[in-house]
């Protein structure tokens, strides 16, 4: 006799760490010891601004155009204001709204649960006949490089040892939790179809949506396999790796190289239900499935008929998600966890509520303007005054802790300060978009209190290195009140 189930229970794979260290709110304070040479408030101020003034005055600096607030957080007094209500691209700066708005959305630790049901009948030999349906929860962890596991690999472990052989049917792909809309506003279409950094977002995601290309020898091959179809490679040149927009196919160009690249692939849910049919595969278990879209099904799946889910995948905690973010400045995360703190799933929701969540910090808000979360899109907008409001909101909030050992210290390893001011005692996230550089966080001042900067450099015509040295520099000149000559070289 035939059971609707195979018998096993319901499993969650445990969270791996993302990031070493990443904090609970009992934690301690991120603060560390003060500067020993401690001015007096009035005379540290006043060192602050003519040290400032006079790095942005040198030079090619003044065809930047700079925005630069500064705050004490003790007494929320200004310390230094240049342009600080001006409008600028923030670039990564944004991922401190995207961060500091899902935590305030869900708490440091919610995790993201992928489940899978199955709506059919189980033979006693083994086979599944029915659709297995993925439900997707926008987890960006699913699958990828950063988390060290694949769970689709799991789930197939935990069928072969339930004891099926088979399953026939449909898999099912649900990603309702997001909007169908991968890319976000304002994106260069160039790094869509070829930059790693670039991916689209999903529901239901997996390994990054991102697929591995390798030319070696004049063969290409891709991981996983068979989902994406070469043209190539052909023509003269240097190696040339793209996707066609609109669709999952590869051209390969140029000759006489070897690479291997990643690059965003379309339809992260198709991606997914193959990564799953092939690790299913992988463990000797016959797969003759339909790969389904639930999207293009006539109605949603019914789970309150399947029951309880077979499986299900957890997330590491919302903490350790945005330590990456923060700390890697990886775009795909921040992606995914902008659309997932929208109330609907769409980029104008999350877009709303960050702005009102700026507002809740004390911004005025007319002329913002955030359309994705990882800061990517060139039509974002946002002030210096803007995100150290948000600092001194996310400094006074519940989950403060989290927010602020998620930032970056100066020279901390892993992440995008390991080289930068290593000296200070700064936690700060940075920025780098085209013509747009941006650093924004907290220092320990010359008169020994904490104070929240930000700077931006938009639209300048120098060299990106002379532009981060002298964001460098004047960060220096606010922890320091003094000037500190250009490195050579840069």
């Amino acid at each position: 006799m035939a059971s609707r189930l195979p018998a096993f229970a319901l499993i969650a794979a445990l969270p791996l760490a993302l990031a070493a260290g990443a904090p609970a709110d009992s934690a301690g304070s991120a603060d560390s010891t003060a500067q020993p040479e401690v001015m007096a408030s009035g005379a540290a101020v006043q060192a602050i601004r003519e040290a400032v003034d006079a790095i942005i005055a040198e030079g090619d600096l003044p065809t930047a155009q700079w925005g630069i607030y500064v705050r004490d957080l003790t007494d929320g007094s200004t310390v230094y204001a240049r342009g600080a209500d001006h409008l600028f691209l923030p670039a990564s700066n944004l991922k401190l709204v995207t961060t500091a708005l899902a935590l305030d959305v869900f708490g440091p630790g919610h995790r993201f649960a992928t489940r899978l049901y199955f709506d059919g009948e189980t033979s006693p030999d083994g086979v599944m006949r029915g659709d297995l349906v993925v439900r997707g929860a926008g987890d960006p962890t699913f699958g990828s490089r950063a988390s060290g596991n694949d769970p689709f690999v799991a789930w197939a472990d935990a069928l072969k040892a339930a004891g099926v052989r088979s399953i026939e049917g449909r898999l099912l792909g649900d990603d309702d939790v997001v909007e169908e809309n991968p890319w976000a506003e304002g994106w260069d279409v160039s790094l869509v179809a070829g930059e790693q950094y670039a991916q689209g977002v999903g529901g239901l995601s997996w390994g990054d949506n991102l697929i591995g290309v390798t030319v070696r020898g004049g063969r290409v091959e891709t991981s996983p396999p068979d989902f994406a179809v070469i043209d190539g490679p052909s023509g003269s040149g240097g190696l040339r790796i793209a996707r066609r927009l609109g669709t999952n196919v590869i051209d390969v160009r140029g000759a006489g190289a070897n690479a291997s690249v990643m690059i965003p692939i379309e339809h992260p849910t198709r991606y997914a239900l193959h990564a799953f049919r092939q690790a299913l595969q992988s463990r000797d278990i016959a797969v003759n499935v339909e790969l389904v879209d639930a999207d293009d099904l006539p109605g949603e799946p019914d789970y309150a008929s399947m029951g309880a889910p077979l499986l299900a995948h957890l997330s590491p905690p919302l903490s350790e998600i945005v330590t990456h973010i923060n700390r890697r400045s990886d775009n795909f995360y921040a992606e995914q966890l902008f659309r997932v703190s929208s109330p609907d799933g769409a980029a104008t929701g999350a877009s709303a509520r960050a702005i009102a969540l700026l507002g809740r910090a004390g911004t005025a808000t007319d002329g913002l303007s955030i359309r994705d979360g990882s800061g990517l899109s060139r039509k974002d907008l946002v002030s210096p005054r803007a995100l150290v409001d948000l600092l001194a909101y996310m400094d006074r909030h519940e989950h403060r802790t989290t927010f602020i050992a998620s930032l970056p210290s100066g020279g901390g390893a892993g992440s995008t300060l390991s080289r930068r001011l290593s000296d200070l005692d700064v936690q700060a996230k940075t920025g780098s978009l085209e013509y747009a550089r941006a650093l924004t966080g907290y220092v320990r001042g010359p008169n020994g209190r904490r104070l929240a900067f930000s700077v931006i450099a938009n639209n300048y015509t120098t060299r990106s290195g002379r532009i981060v040295d002298a964001v460098d520099r004047v960060v220096r000149a606010i922890a320091t009140g003094q000037r500190v000559e250009a490195e050579a070289g840069r």
